[in-house]
């Protein structure tokens, strides 16, 4: 059977910056590719008013999803409003009782805005709640008892909040997809001007590729990959497992394992942060 994977974000575009390339490994690998984001994006323009900027942000993220080859699963909140409370964990637990997911990608719980560090919370509650059949879900879906390895994507910018330093568990060597990054990220048009505007980010293409090139950085320069030996790797994405209790055994590393030949385990530990 194929490999379920349930990528879930903040904010539409969010998952394009900072899990497309890996979501693309994966996808190649042949696994099945399920597309979320909690928020609507109901704040992301300066002209225009909540209820249309939402529909133009669900066109695009419904657009990023069909170029991914992923399964489109709808908002449940809106920007700002995604706070770790009942009714949204247990909206969420639905979903991944639905999907069934092997592997569910989250933020990184440790992120420079709040809506994403409460959905990385959100997430491994619901991921967590999956398989208690007295935890009722809305809409009501019947408990899954499968293992379930949770992944946490870098933060953007790579650090946390007070600028400390985030470091990946591991890499995925993503340098051939950035054409394809790029261009889903570019689905998201609405956000060229609104991330200027907003958070001074001239170019968010150039901003999501940068981080992976300073992930790649952590690659030697020459990296023996399975039976392959790659050319260098310039583009990256980070990950961390979520530690296994309450969702899998210890071993269980379904990332890692259906994408093997692209994954590297640099020189490198979790400083214990996020």
């Amino acid at each position: 059977m194929a490999l379920v994977v349930l990528a879930v974000g903040a904010h539409p575009d969010d998952i394009e910056f900072v899990m497309s390339g890996t979501l693309i490994r994966l996808r190649d690998a042949g696994a099945e590719l399920h597309y979320m984001h909690l928020s609507s994006g109901s704040c992301g323009s300066m002209t225009l008013p909540p209820e249309k900027i939402a529909s133009v942000r669900k066109a695009e993220a419904r657009r990023a999803a069909a170029m991914l080859g992923a399964v489109y699963h709808p908002s449940i909140a809106d920007d700002i409003e995604i706070f770790y409370e009942d009714s949204l964990i247990r909206r969420l637990a639905a979903v991944v009782r639905e999907v069934r997911p092997d592997c569910l990608l989250a933020p990184s719980p440790v992120d420079y805005m709040e809506d994403h560090q409460n959905t990385a919370r959100l997430a491994a509650t619901a991921a967590f709640c999956r398989s208690i059949p007295n935890y009722r879900t809305v809409p009501p879906v019947s408990a899954v008892d499968t293992p379930l390895a949770v992944y946490h994507a870098m933060p953007y910018g790579l650090a946390g909040p007070l600028g400390e330093a985030i470091i990946p568990e591991f890499l995925v060597d993503v340098t051939d997809t950035r054409r394809l990054r790029a261009a889903l990220l570019e689905a998201h048009g609405s956000q060229r001007s609104w991330l200027d505007a907003s958070q001074g980010v001239g170019s968010y293409i150039d901003a999501m590729l940068g981080m992976s090139r300073e992930l790649a950085l952590h690659y030697p320069r020459v990296e023996m990959a399975g039976d392959r030996e790659t050319e260098r790797v310039t583009h990256a994405e980070g990950w961390r497992r979520r530690l296994h209790l309450g969702f899998c055994s210890p071993d269980y590393r379904p990332l890692e394992s259906a994408i093997s030949d692209w994954v590297y385990r640099p020189g490198l530990r979790s400083d214990g942060v996020g």
